[in-house]
This record gives structure tokens, sequence and C-alpha cells, in this order.
């Protein structure tokens, strides 16, 4: 790892330290330690342990800190170029559109956005997590101490997991083919000095296997949940039911599907929520991390740097109902084609606008707002504005990272594919949550279809989409989506263009690398004819 990323990564958390005592019901939810505060880690102290684990929490969420410009608010800005980038989240080519490069797949060089943002943020929180890990004493027996301990873990095998699924394809097939650095606390120092070689896919996996696993451990060892340490927004920690999600997103990645099957279960066990009713799922929502679906999020505060920015955070480029770039014209969209799927029974119908502009789930206010804001056919309404107050400017709304939906779907396909009835718990599921009407029949691979389906529906927007497009090895076929004419791509599952390069800083920073160790840049698709998708 080169000398100046890690420097300054971890001398931005020093410069921002916390400079006293320490509320932890009103503190912003960004903010990070000092070295003397790790010592008292060290020292068996649970409150600075805490500090420390909301320190990486804080930075999922953070303005402008990798690029100086109005597309860098932290996490969720890469969850969105990823969607950008996919086949179902259609927006319009014009300057508002912060993430045209992604829409157009002309973001597949060392110096673009994406592999910029997804580089720097997901290391942000890897050093931190590993600071955090190393400042806990391993043989610690200590309840709380355990809890910190398995958020660094649960935190890290995300973060390496995200990355890995951005910088090389999928792990089945291509287990030999380099990936990304595996720093840790065992070996930060040294990559510090030395540099650090790529990994392959099959290390990173087995490392992200490793600290889930750790995760797992700890958090059954302490028997605390998120809720009895931290008061406000205590979602933000991971809790067990939220490992166990983590790890049935990898082992489904990995094609484990008895043990997907199996964490899907524990974690819905484990879950202490429920998922959308279908009453609720009608409506806008998804705005706050205290919903009784939500398993993790990023938490917001109105006082944080990406809200009282206005227009530089998640809501801004994703809302149709609040103030932002959106409203002026770089709107979300729902693939045509995808929408015309969606049956007239399913209350998800309602998260999008038809083609008249109207959705059954909206308000006579909100629905006189989209007329007068000219909101267009088959743009979203699935994510309220921030407490509900429409045109709002206060861009508050926590994002989710995992909800309990998605579990669900993991344990039909993993179940299916492991040679069990999958097609009874997805039937279950849809018929009580989402669609009445609902009844699939089918087994094995043809449930995982149907589950890839519902999956388009269920999490559109949420971060997720493109990678299941990867992990299933699916074209990026974007016809009949209502695409402009230069977007209509149909780029097949092995094409250089779908994984990002390392950042040229990387490159030039690591004394471990050199251009060789890099993947390919890609040029923009070639456009293809368009299907008419009325």
């Amino acid at each position: 790892m080169k000398k100046h990323i890690l420097y300054s990564v971890l001398g931005s958390m020093v410069a921002t330290a916390l400079t006293g005592c320490y509320d932890l019901q009103t503190e912003p939810y960004n903010q990070y330690v000092t070295e003397d505060q790790k010592v008292q880690v060290k020292n068996d102290n649970p409150e600075m342990a805490r500090a420390s684990i909301t320190g990486i929490t804080g930075l999922f969420s953070t303005y402008c800190q990798v690029i100086d410009n109005h597309i860098d608010y932290g996490i969720p800005s890469v969850m969105l170029m990823l969607d950008s980038r996919g086949t179902d989240m259609v927006s319009d080519d014009l300057g508002y559109n912060w993430y045209s490069w992604d829409a157009a797949m002309n973001d597949c060089t060392t110096t673009s956005y994406l592999p910029r943002l997804g580089w720097q943020h997901y290391y942000r929180q890897i050093f931190a997590a590993n600071a955090a890990i190393k400042s806990i004493d391993p043989e610690t027996e200590d309840p709380e101490l355990q809890f910190y301990m398995a958020q660094g873990y649960a935190m890290r095998a995300n973060d390496y997991f995200n990355l890995a699924q951005i910088f090389q394809f999928t792990y089945v097939g291509n287990q030999d083919k380099p990936c990304v650095l595996l720093i840790t606390e065992k070996n930060s120092e040294e990559a510090a000095v030395n540099g650090s070689k790529r990994s392959t896919v099959k290390e990173t996996y087995d490392q992200i296997l490793s600290d889930i696993n750790e995760a797992i451990r700890l958090l059954e060892a302490s028997g605390l949940r998120p809720e009895q340490v931290l008061d406000s927004k205590p979602k933000r920690f991971v809790s067990l039911a939220t490992a166990y999600g983590i790890r049935a997103r990898v082992n489904l990645v990995m094609n484990n599907w008895a043990d997907a099957a199996a964490d899907a279960e524990a974690a819905i066990k484990n879950f202490k929520g429920t998922p959308m009713s279908m009453q609720t799922a009608s409506a806008p929502g998804l705005s706050s991390i205290d919903e009784t679906n939500w398993m993790w999020g990023v938490a917001i505060a109105e006082t944080d740097r990406v809200v009282t920015s206005g227009i530089i955070n998640w809501p801004s480029h994703m809302g149709s109902l609040c103030y932002g770039y959106a409203s002026v014209g770089a709107w979300r969209k729902c693939n045509i084609a995808l929408f015309n799927s969606i049956p007239r029974t399913d209350v998800r119908r309602n998260w999008f606008l038809d083609s008249d502009g109207y959705s059954a789930g909206l308000s006579e206010a909100q629905q006189a707002y989209c007329e007068a804001q000219g909101v267009p056919p088959y743009a979203q309404v699935k994510f309220a504005p921030y407490q509900n107050e429409l045109s709002t400017s206060t861009n508050a709304n926590d994002i989710p990272l995992m909800r309990i939906e998605e579990m669900y779907y993991i344990l039909a396909e993993a179940t299916a594919m492991s040679g069990g009835d999958g097609a009874t718990i997805l039937n279950q599921f849809v018929q009580k949550y989402r669609d009445p009407a609902y009844n699939f029949a089918g087994s094995g691979a043809a449930v995982q279809e149907e589950c890839w389906q519902q999956r388009r529906l269920e999490l559109w927007g949420e971060g997720l989409t493109t990678y299941d497009l990867m992990r299933l090895k699916k074209p990026f076929d974007r016809r009949g989506g209502g695409w402009e004419a230069n977007w209509v791509f149909n780029v097949e599952a092995n094409d250089n263009v779908l994984v990002m390069p390392l950042p040229q800083s990387e490159i030039n920073g690591n004394p471990a690398l050199t251009e060789s160790d890099n993947n390919p840049t890609a040029p923009m698709p070639t456009p293809v004819a368009d299907y008419d998708y009325e």
C-alpha cells in the first residue's frame, strides 16, 4: 500500500479526532479517535472502543474526502455508481447527471471516479478497522470489548467483499486471478514501507470468510446486541443477524449453497424485526435506519456535512420527491421492460411511476407534486423524502446497507441450488409481503433465475443489482429498458469493461506494483440497436 494513501487516511482520522467528553447519544456520526485513546482501548476501556467503532461507521458517509466535487459523499455514492452502470437504473445524458460516466460505462480507466472512490473509501474503512482490531486485546473476555472487536472484523469483511466485486470478476472460475491488496492489522506497517502485491480472488475470499467467521464467534461470545450499547441509530453497528447476512452474501457469491442457505436462515432467526408489510411497501419509504426491516444502514444526521451541503448527498442525486440534482432533471428511472414485468397485484409496482406518470402508492399531495415538478414516467418513488416532507432540501435520509427481505431471497435461491424446495420459500415470502397473487413453480436453476428477477425489483436502487449481474455472469443487456440510444448496450459477461482497474495513484505509489499488475482499462461499449419497449 503506498505510503501517501495510507498516511493521508490515518492523518485525516487524527485531524478530526475527538477532543473532549464523548456523548454517544448526541455525537455526529463521523467521529474518530486519537492514538492516545487507542491506548485506553487497549487498557480495557469499552467507551473508547465504542468511539473507535463509531468512527468506522462515520466513514461510510463523508463529504468530499477523496474527490473535491459533488459526486463524493462516501459509500452511498459508490453504490449509486454501481447501479448506474447496470441495466435497471435508467438515467438521462445531461449536465446535472453526475453519474453519466457510469451510465455510459465510460468509467473503466485508472483515473475514473468509480475506481478512485471505491478504492479509497473502502480502504479508509479497512485501515480504521485494522486500528480498532489492533487496539483491543484479542484474548479479552469482556463482552463489550468482544462486541466492538467483532464490529471491526465484520466491517473489514464487508469492505473486502465489496472491493473484490468491483476490482475482479466473480469468485467462481476466477479464483486464481489477481484481486485486491490484503492489508490487515498484522501486515499494515510492513505494507506501508514496502507496498503490497495483489492477492488472488481465492486469498481475498479466504480473508473475508476468516474475518466474518471471527466476527460471528465474537458476537455469539459477547451476547450483546447493538441496541444494548447504542441508543441512537444502533443499526449502524453490525448485529449477529447482520453478520450472518454478510456471510450469506459471501457464500452465495462463492456458490456455497448449503452454507448460504444456513446463514440466511440464521440471519432471519436472529433478526429482531420483520419484513416490510404489504401495506408499508405500497408507499414511498426506506428513509430511516429504524424501520423494522432494516438490518444495517448508513446513519445520517441533519448536522452532517453531506446534509448541510444541500445537494451533495444520496437523496439529492436519487430522490424524486425532494430537492436536489434529480429534481432538476437527473431522475432515476426503472428499466421499462422490468417495470412492465411487474404484475399489477404486486405492491412494488407502486415504487415507480407508470407510463402516464402515475403511482397508486402516492398520496394526492405526492401525486400532485410529481405532476407539478414534471417527474417523468418510470421515475422511482420508492424512497421517501426525509420525514416525508415533499421538496425538502434537508436530505438526511439514512441509507440501507442490508434488509431482511434479501435474506429470504438468498434462502430460496441457495435452498433450490442445493437440491431443496426453494420455490415454496419464495412463494410464501412474496405472497405474504409483496403480491398475494404470486405463484411460481420450478426447481434448481429456474428458482435461481426467478430469485434474480425478484431481487431486481426488491433491491432496486440499493447498490446490489450490478453485483448480481456479475455473480450470475449475466450480460449487461439494456435493450428494451428505455435507455438513450447512445447508452443502449449488450455487454457480454466476460467483458473487461465490467471490472474496474486499480487507480493510477495506487500503481504509481505502491512499490510492489507495476502497470502490468493492473486490470486492463476498457473503452465505452459500442451501442446496439434497441428493442421496442412499448
